[in-house]
């Protein structure tokens, strides 16, 4: 199937791919978000999208115009932020996040609660972060619980007694008889490395297929966000995966074209984490140009999310949800899920969507 950016940019989608029912569910969604945001006439979905998802993306829709119809702004200038942060900055230097505080402050004192769907955005009015609780239907729920029941063997393998606090021991909650979820955290890619040579480990064995199906209307619903709050990055992703499919056919890499077939986002990496606490950290390795996107579902109160470079604090109890952000801005990820002070974890599941370097090479391309 051909589609058109809004650059006119001709992108080559097979039309077995599973996204190119997730383009559909985007076209929808934009279409819808535009239509209620202006006044619009009703939409009407295409054929293609089963009842599930067009109930999903009319869920994400109401969030999206709650986010938009209350924006939250702030001083800083995420252009100047995004100037001063160097590669050494991970995030774990406290000292010298209390200088970057210093010269790029949020605009208010104390650390600001966020309840409710909102948009942050910068001094100029980019928005640097939209906040979406309660964006999940329960089918999507039910589906990624599907998935993570298929990745439970790699999950509890991932979980190292050393090494980095990705998948050191000590950051998850150690496991018993009754828990629902296997801690762990692993990566799943359709095209591994930053070149996109092969795909991921976890992609590599005999359940690939059940697992990339589970994930589909997840995946699917983390790009129709994608499709109205970058779209920029929405296209590229989609460029970025025609040039895959077109490598995976020229190279012959079997594995390759056929988890292209079922992938299902423009995303090119998504990180599961289960039941781990997250010190404050920043991606200083991923692109400051995208979004990143998360979503967590799971059984927990009195949790929060924290991004101490905008002093906010993002309600977890309700959330279920997507919080979408740039990765330059620290944020504790996961860690209000579990092991902070006043939180009451049972168990969480975080699915962390993440653009990588071949879909940044795309972004301003004509």
């Amino acid at each position: 199937m051909n589609v058109s950016s809004t650059s006119d940019i001709k992108i080559t989608l097979w039309r077995t791919w599973a996204l190119t029912v997730t383009h559909e569910a985007c076209e929808y969604t934009e279409q819808k978000f535009n239509a209620e945001k202006t006044g619009g006439d009703p939409v009407i979905p295409s054929a293609n999208l089963d009842t599930d998802l067009v109930m999903a993306c009319d869920r994400l829709v109401d969030r999206l115009i709650k986010a938009y119809k209350n924006p939250i702004q702030m001083p800083i200038d995420i252009a100047r932020y995004s100037k001063l942060i160097s590669p050494k900055d991970t995030g774990h230097n406290e000292e010298r996040e209390e200088k970057l505080l210093e010269r790029c402050p949020p605009g208010h004192e104390g650390t600001k609660l966020v309840e409710i769907p909102a948009t942050i955005l910068d001094v100029s009015g980019a928005i640097i972060a939209w906040y979406l609780p309660d964006a999940l239907t329960d089918a999507t729920q039910k589906e990624i619980w599907t998935a993570s029941d298929l990745l439970a063997p790699m999950l509890e393998q991932s979980v190292k007694v050393d090494g980095n606090w990705r998948t050191n021991q000590r950051w998850f909650k150690p496991s018993s008889e009754d828990d629902v979820l296997t801690p762990g955290c692993i990566n799943v890619s359709p095209a591994w490395f930053q070149q996109g040579h092969e795909v991921s480990a976890s992609l590599k064995g005999a359940s690939s297929e059940k697992i990339l199906k589970a994930i589909a209307r997840p995946a699917a619903i983390a790009t129709a966000a994608l499709r109205v709050m970058h779209p920029e990055q929405y296209w590229a992703g989609l460029r970025a995966f025609g040039s895959l499919g077109e490598k995976a056919e020229s190279k012959e890499l079997p594995k390759m074209s056929e988890t292209l077939q079922y992938w299902a986002s423009v995303f090119n990496s998504l990180s599961v984490i289960s039941n781990r606490q997250t010190p404050n950290h920043r991606d200083h390795l991923s692109i400051p140009e995208c979004f990143d996107i998360l979503t967590s579902v799971g059984n927990y109160s009195n949790a929060r999310m924290s991004m101490p470079s905008l002093q906010l604090e993002f309600s977890a109890m309700v959330m279920k949800g997507l919080v979408d952000c740039r990765p330059l801005l620290r944020n504790d990820g996961a860690s209000c899920m579990e092991g902070l002070v006043n939180c009451r974890p049972l168990y969480c599941l975080i699915a962390l969507w993440m653009a990588a370097e071949l879909v940044g090479r795309m972004i301003g391309r004509s």
